[in-house]
């Protein structure tokens, strides 16, 4: 288990501050026979913002018949943000939540006290050899939502707000930027944002947030006297004005937000202020006492140990 310290407070930067404080390449993990690059938490920078957890999965082609199968597992303390690029998952949750993910969509789910879900691809799907490429989140709750109710929101492509600037085109998840406030439910302040930036063009990340960084997806991104390929993720410098441009047609997300109150604990799927807590949740998932997935009851996955 470690421990994952409060993040900076924001400074006011000196003159010659770099745009970016730090490059995190991504590096390869296997979720069970489907590899996915893993960005946060990484030794040089645990969180940003809230965010504790960034997983890019795939690019992937399955063959006819293959997909994905994370059985059952728990969270408590953090809220889950699924979003793909292409693709579709299946998202079962022991609310009883049953809802197919596409692209464009926000999953939402709050694990707060305690939820299991699972995440698989459909026969129908799986039957004609599926892609998947997108990403999953987790978001570090504030200490007094830690033992929040859990709850499962979806929200439709359609329902997130979509603007068009210099060229453009911005998508905002959650939180808010561009002047824009996206309708999912957050519990601090919080962006998380969607950009398609052709070759050329150049964009400004906005400020109000005291910690930002960006992931590209596809293409190429100049930022300073860095550049961001796929995989790779900038920290930027806090309070610095930073302009992105784009080598060739490039999509990438923007994250980040106001630091965590406090330190955090992590370990496995458990995200807490409490060394202890995690020790009961070990102890209720090694012990079965987490409510079940209804539909997906004949498998989980075991506590590491």
């Amino acid at each position: 288990m470690s421990a994952l310290p409060a993040a900076e407070p924001a400074c006011t930067p000196c003159p010659e501050t770099p745009a970016v404080e730090l490059a995190i390449d991504g590096r390869a993990r296997d979720l069970g026979g489907f590899q996915v690059r893993r960005i946060l938490p990484a030794v040089e920078r645990r969180l940003v913002g809230p965010f504790i957890f960034f997983d890019h999965m795939g690019p992937a082609h399955f063959e006819p018949g293959h997909g994905i199968d994370v059985r059952p597992h728990p969270h408590i303390g953090l809220a889950t943000v699924t979003y793909l690029f292409e693709g579709e998952i299946d998202h079962k949750d022991s609310l009883g939540s049953d809802q197919p993910i596409v692209p464009g969509d926000i999953n939402w789910m709050t694990a707060g006290r305690g939820i299991v879900h699972s995440e698989r691809t459909r026969p129908a799907v799986r039957a004609e050899g599926p892609r998947l490429d997108g990403l999953q989140l987790w978001i570090a709750l504030p200490t007094a939502h830690e033992e929040a109710e859990p709850e499962f929101h979806h929200h439709p492509a359609a329902s997130l707000p979509e603007i068009v600037r210099d060229g453009a085109r911005i998508r905002v998840l959650a939180g808010s930027a561009y002047g824009e406030l996206s309708p999912v439910h957050t519990y601090s302040p919080l962006f998380y944002v969607d950009v398609a930036l052709p070759a050329g063009r150049t964009l400004q990340v906005p400020r109000e947030h005291a910690e930002r960084a960006l992931y590209v997806v596809q293409g190429a991104v100049d930022c300073g006297a860095e550049r961001a390929v796929p995989g790779r993720m900038l920290v930027l410098s806090p309070g610095v004005d930073v302009t992105l441009r784009a080598e060739v047609d490039a999509r990438l997300v923007l994250v980040g937000g106001a630091p965590l109150d406090g330190p955090r604990h992590i370990f496995w799927n458990f995200v807490s202020s409490s060394r202890e807590r995690i020790e009961q949740a070990k102890d209720q998932w090694r012990e079965r006492r987490f409510p079940g997935v209804p539909g997906d009851e004949a498998e989980f996955i075991p506590l590491p140990e």
